[in-house]
């Protein structure tokens, strides 16, 4: 009995966290002003600028502001419309990403 509801607890467990990983779409901002502008493709030189000067990079994508744990990955797309592959925390406010690549024009 005890190695079924082990076995029930892991496959409880596992499906919750596919349920979280998805892919987001949209633009590498600062954090300072991603609030501010959102997806907005004419941000490209203020994002680069501000990133590069310490500020945070984050995804902004359907209306709201990600976090991203992997920065050095994020920061080198600045200002770029990419496409992020991760998995959500449980909040919704951070990703952990798996990939980021740019998107399709």
């Amino acid at each position: 009995m005890k190695k079924v509801t082990a076995l029930l607890i892991l496959v409880f467990a596992l499906s919750t966290m596919s349920l979280l990983a998805a892919d987001w779409t949209g633009y590498i901002a600062d954090e300072k002003c991603a609030a501010k502008r959102g997806e907005d493709a004419g941000h490209a030189g203020c994002a680069k600028k501000c990133i590069d000067g310490g500020s945070a990079a984050v995804l902004a994508s359907g209306g709201k502001v990600f976090k991203l744990d992997k920065q050095d990955e994020a920061k080198k797309l600045a200002g770029e419309k990419v496409v992020v592959k991760g998995t959500a925390s449980e909040d919704g406010s951070t990703i952990k990403v798996d990939s980021i690549t740019k998107a399709a024009s």
